[in-house]
């Protein structure tokens, strides 16, 4: 009977390997930049969320080094027992002072990761079997999840559309209302329209919940992300920031009115019941923040929308799609999932490495290159990069001819 059991997992696999969807990892033997060894091998990267450069910045190593001088290896315990540092309060008040130009009576509370924190803050707010969230159709898989997990009940609205999920805050009689959406989608680099969201939510009595974590630190003039990009303020906003991303440490953080926090240390499962996170990653995470709001950051940020706008002018493809995207994320949907790997098998024989993105994460037939652009990269890295997609692209129109 353990054969049959081990037998059932290895059929999974083979059908996986048949639609050419198995998932590989690769080893890097360095520091994330944008320059690399990965498997014993030089490459040059473009799949790294890492969009200012901060992973391995000098200050923030050099912070992280002393807070584990000051702090240990480890929290010890879950923050509600003994694990909650004082690198994590003062993480957390200076996350809160960060947002509260768009937050009213800000507190922010800081996890684990990302994944976590949108678990805990969907989980908590539609604990009520009688509340409903509204799902942005193209939501990451944490908020899907935590949709899932969650009391409430669960409607999708389509993408983008805002008349839509008006009508159904119209039909809805729940007794709490909570829209979630990225701010910054991942797979497809556009944003969310988020001020007529928040409008909408505010005359409903809505909560919107938007996960950041593709524009904290990166959008809006001092990094404070896509509530900034849009100037937008509001008690009915819920915000979640990723620090393992631009701010290049780990983990991630819920800033709102101090009453929703509050109800988040109480009720929220996923912050309750885990070990808090190293206090030497909130440590460094203070010097992140230091150059995030620095002339160094508006100078990191600046430098990366010139690459955005290089990378744009100089791709020259026809037979695959580019969605339009003016963020760091800039995917290339090629199609098929046989396709999209080949052409990421190209790119790595070339020492470009370029992931193929293939469903679930994407929908059937839009497999992609997603291509991730950061403030370390040069304009001749990038310049690179589309010269030899535009190759690529072109040897397989005259081949297909």
């Amino acid at each position: 009977m353990t054969q049959d059991l081990i037998a059932g997992i290895e059929r999974q696999l083979d059908t996986l390997a048949a639609q050419s969807l198995t998932r590989r990892r690769r080893t890097a033997d360095s520091p994330t930049a944008p320059r690399q060894l990965v498997d014993g091998r030089p490459m040059l990267a473009f799949c790294s969320n890492d969009y200012l450069g901060l992973a391995a910045h000098p200050r923030v190593v050099a912070a992280l080094r002393e807070g584990a001088e000051l702090y240990g290896a480890g929290s010890g315990a879950s923050h509600l027992v003994s694990g909650h540092s004082r690198a994590h309060a003062l993480l957390e008040e200076r996350l809160a002072a960060f947002e509260a130009p768009h937050l009213v009576d800000a507190r922010a509370l800081y996890f684990c990761t990302g994944y976590m924190a949108n678990l805990a803050v969907l989980t908590a707010l539609g604990s009520d079997p009688s509340a409903m969230i509204f799902s942005e159709a193209l939501n990451h898989a944490s908020l899907i999840d935590g949709a899932r997990l969650a009391r409430a009940g669960v409607t999708v609205y389509p993408h983008g559309d805002v008349a839509a999920l008006e009508a159904q805050l119209i039909a809805s009689n729940a007794s709490a209302k909570i829209v979630v959406t990225d701010s910054v989608f991942s797979m497809d680099g556009d944003l969310a329209p988020l001020p007529a969201l928040l409008a909408l939510c505010e005359r409903h009595g809505a909560w919107l919940v938007v996960d950041d974590a593709h524009g904290f630190g990166v959008l809006g003039a001092h990094g404070r992300g896509a509530l900034e990009h849009f100037g937008l303020r509001s008690p009915n906003l819920v915000y979640v920031g990723t620090l393992g991303k631009a701010a290049g440490v780990g983990g991630a953080f819920i800033a709102a009115h101090a009453s929703v926090v509050e109800l988040m240390i109480q009720r929220a499962r996923p912050y309750i019941y885990t070990t808090a996170a190293p206090p030497a990653l909130a440590h460094a995470l203070l010097a992140s923040l230091d150059i995030i709001e620095s002339e160094e950051g508006a100078a990191r940020r600046a430098h990366l929308n010139r690459l955005i706008a290089l990378l744009d002018d100089q791709l020259k493809l026809k037979r695959w799609q580019r969605p339009l995207s003016h963020t760091a994320i800039q995917p290339i949907v090629i199609g098929g999932n046989d396709e999209a790997l080949y052409v990421a098998s190209r790119l790595h024989e070339q020492g470009l490495w370029v992931p193929a993105i293939r469903p679930p994460t994407v929908a059937p037939g839009t497999a992609r290159l997603r291509v991730t652009l950061c403030a370390a990269h040069t304009e001749d890295e990038v310049a690179r990069l589309a010269a030899t997609l535009n190759a690529f692209e072109h040897q397989l129109e005259r081949s297909a001819a």
